[in-house]
């Protein structure tokens, strides 16, 4: 069985994110990039099925500019087998243009089981995977916070809002991945040195006869408005006083 797993570059987690002076963007300069949490998650997960003989192969797949590489070789050195970048000059990559770009690369690759994060955290938009299930025509199993893997099919148990629910979808299919999932693994030395000899095929849009021309167009960026200081009270009374009165909100 073969696994696709997608990889986005996005600004690390850790980092306190800035917008541009003209309000165009988000100030990449000098920034830290890393993979997407929720994608370490689905690396995770596809690397364990290949450790529990589940699984044969590991693919791993960006879209994005040629800096992705560096993301996929992290993949690679966490247990991936190879890699496809999806090369394109377009920065602000959406949901719709990704998950075409992923279609054409599932049409090549033919895996039998596709697992991305549930979300990139810098969109947030949580759309890519279900875009995805819906141009191949495969079954989803979104915020997968459990995957059991059998002959032709999978059974995931999904985070909801009212808890958990178990499915059963055939596969090939689309598995999108949640925090509870699974804890990453850091990658070693010796594997991170393996990473750099293993395979990474490149494409463009171009190649896979796709486009992932943008939809949306930003018109502005801002940050969100600075919260103002809080106050200590010294009474109940005090403080449904100032909730009435000042925050009138009882």
């Amino acid at each position: 069985m073969k696994v696709l797993v997608t990889v986005k570059r996005v600004v690390d987690y850790n980092v306190s994110v800035r917008v541009l002076a003209d309000n165009s963007g988000v100030d990449l300069n000098n920034v830290k990039m890393s993979v997407n949490p929720f994608d370490e998650i689905a690396i995770e997960e596809a690397v364990r099925l290949k450790e529990a003989g589940k699984v044969e192969e590991v693919v791993v797949v960006s879209v994005g500019t040629s800096a992705c590489q560096e993301q996929i070789r992290t993949a690679l050195a966490l247990g991936a087998d190879r890699g496809i970048l999806v090369e394109t000059d377009e920065e602000n990559m959406q949901p719709l243009g990704i998950a075409k770009a992923l279609k054409a690369v599932v049409d090549k690759e033919q895996p039998q089981l596709i697992i991305t994060g549930k979300q990139a955290i810098d969109g947030d938009n949580s759309q890519t995977g279900q875009m995805l299930a819906a141009l191949t025509g495969y079954p989803q199993a979104t915020f997968a916070s459990e995957v059991e893997l059998g002959d032709d099919s999978a059974t995931v148990t999904r985070e909801i809002d009212g808890g958990l629910e178990t499915i059963t979808v055939k596969l090939p299919a689309v598995v999108t991945t949640d925090l509870r999932l699974n804890e990453p693994r850091y990658a070693s030395l010796p594997n991170i040195m393996k990473a750099k000899k293993k395979p990474v095929d490149v494409y463009t849009p171009e190649d896979l006869g796709v486009d992932v021309a943008p939809r949306v167009k930003t018109l502005k960026v801002t940050p969100p408005a600075e919260r103002k200081a809080g106050i200590i009270v010294e009474t109940v009374e005090e403080l449904f006083d100032k909730l009435k009165n000042e925050a009138k909100v009882i």
